[in-house]
């Protein structure tokens, strides 16, 4: 599970440098390396307790996170989504919003691997 985090905010690192490259600005606090990189680990580790109380409880785990992973990820767009429509977070742009999307895409296709890997799923029907 630690390569995976370490493999997450390596992506998130490249992401963080082609967005600024594509026009983010530099005063973007998210693409900052502290929060990015505090994000990501708090997000790999709850995503890696959801994975296990799913493998542990679900008699179809796979089908279960089938749909809830992805719905999961698109749901955790919303808060940069709306910094398109808001000033709440300064410095905001499309370059750098289209970042952390992308940072969230990376951080998940990342751990679901890692989780995999380290908590593989068993489809067996439960008694």
């Amino acid at each position: 599970m630690i390569a995976g985090t370490v493999a997450a905010i390596i992506a998130d690192a490249l992401i963080a440098l082609v967005s600024r490259a594509a026009g983010a600005s530099d005063d973007f606090e998210p693409l900052q390396p502290g929060p990015y990189v505090t994000f990501t680990v708090l997000g790999v580790i709850i995503g890696a307790v959801g994975w296990a109380v799913i493998r542990r409880w679900s008699a179809r785990p796979r089908a279960v996170l089938s749909w809830l992973v992805p719905a999961v990820v698109v749901i955790s767009f919303v808060p940069d989504l709306l910094m398109l429509v808001s000033d709440y977070i300064p410095h905001a742009d499309a370059a750098g919003i289209i970042g952390l999307v992308l940072m969230h895409v990376a951080v998940a296709a990342v751990a679901v691997a890692a989780y995999h890997r380290a908590l593989p799923l068993n489809d067996t029907p439960r008694s």
